[in-house]
C-alpha cells in the first residue's frame, strides 16, 4: 500500500467511527480533476478532504477545489501523517457541533 493510501484509509476509519457518510470520488478520466480525494457528510456538515503523504503538496486545481468548498460553507482540510490529529479534532467538534 502506498503511503497516501496509508492516510486514506486512517481518514476512512475516522469518518467511519464518527459515523459519517463518505465517498471518493472516481477520476481518471471520468470525473472531474483536481476534487478531493475523499467527500463526506457527518452532522449536516459537507467535509472535503484531500490526502497527502510525506512532502507531497496540493496541485493548484486541488488547492482551488478546496478554496471554492470552504467559500460554500464546506469544511475543506489537507490531511497527512502529520496532521491526521488535527482531523480527528475537526470531526469531533462536527459531532458536537460546535464548529
Amino acid at each position: 500500500m502506498t503511503p497516501e493510501g496509508k492516510v486514506k484509509n486512517k481518514v476512512k476509519l475516522l469518518l467511519s467511527h464518527a459515523g459519517a457518510y463518505y465517498f471518493m470520488p472516481a477520476t481518471g478520466g471520468y470525473g472531474a480533476s483536481g476534487v478531493p480525494d475523499i467527500i463526506a457528510c457527518l452532522k449536516g456538515k459537507f467535509i472535503a478532504i484531500e490526502c497527502k503523504s510525506g512532502d507531497n503538496k496540493p496541485t493548484a486545481l486541488q488547492l482551488q477545489h478546496l478554496h471554492d468548498i470552504e467559500y460554500c460553507g464546506g469544511i475543506a482540510v489537507i490531511v497527512t501523517e502529520k496532521n491526521i490529529n488535527k482531523f480527528e479534532r475537526i470531526l469531533d467538534e462536527s459531532v458536537k457541533g460546535t464548529k
